[in-house]
């Protein structure tokens, strides 16, 4: 399949999603998509078998459903941590999405790691930081204490463990993206303060898939 046919299946598919997909979005994901479908051929970065004209679930899975998701970032938000960043979708396609946030992915694997950092220079990203740690490691750096606006989370499996590790990188007043199956609940019960729940968003109806945010209550 052509690049110009890859480029119509995006279009036909943020047709499908009601999302209109700009020409300069539109050659970033079909550059991160061609890369991330080379490099998969070799390491395993997703579950998805990656053919080159892309199929229509991995399409709308690791492209179109950040970019539904980045519409319900706050206006204010500019600092972006993704926890366990794997291949790089959310984290990438939001970024494309919203060039102005500042992209920090935190990725335990080398080799994962090592991609992150190529699509980043292959897609000439700035203001994007890629760590090769467990974000737990990260909380010896008080440097990122409540330093994101927004942290996603899709690859991670949520607990109240994890929620409670990862609210310490958000400032008050912050937002968590949970990106979620068309299984289970909203998280109300599992969030805890200082976290609580403020929405659940439809993302892409052909997938079932939901965005939970849950807000950082400012104390005091």
């Amino acid at each position: 399949m052509s690049g110009r046919e890859f480029r119509e299946r995006v279009r036909r598919r943020a047709r499908h999603a009601n999302l209109t997909i700009g020409p300069e979005l539109l050659q970033g994901l079909e550059q991160y998509y061609q890369l991330l479908a080379r490099w998969n051929a070799k390491v395993n970065l997703t579950a998805f078998k990656l053919a080159p004209g892309g199929e229509d679930e991995a399409v709308d899975r690791l492209l179109l459903e950040p970019v539904a998701a980045a519409k319900y970032l706050p206006p204010d938000a500019r600092q972006l941590l993704d926890a366990g960043s794997g291949g790089g979708s959310p984290a990438i396609p939001l970024k494309l999405a919203a060039p102005h946030l500042h992209l920090r992915m935190v990725e335990v694997k080398t080799r994962k790691a090592v991609f992150l950092r190529e699509a980043v220079r292959d897609l000439a990203l700035t203001d994007v930081v890629v760590e090769t740690a467990r974000f737990e490691e990260l909380l010896s750096r008080p440097d990122l204490h409540e330093s994101a606006d927004v942290i996603t989370v899709r690859a991670v499996r949520i607990e109240p463990r994890v929620l409670m590790t990862l609210q310490a990188f958000l400032k008050p007043g912050g937002q968590m993206f949970l990106f979620r199956g068309p299984g289970g609940g909203d998280l109300a019960e599992s969030a805890t303060p200082p976290l609580m729940w403020k929405a659940t968003f439809p993302l892409l109806e052909a997938l079932r898939s939901r965005l939970v945010v849950l807000e950082k209550v400012r104390i005091g």
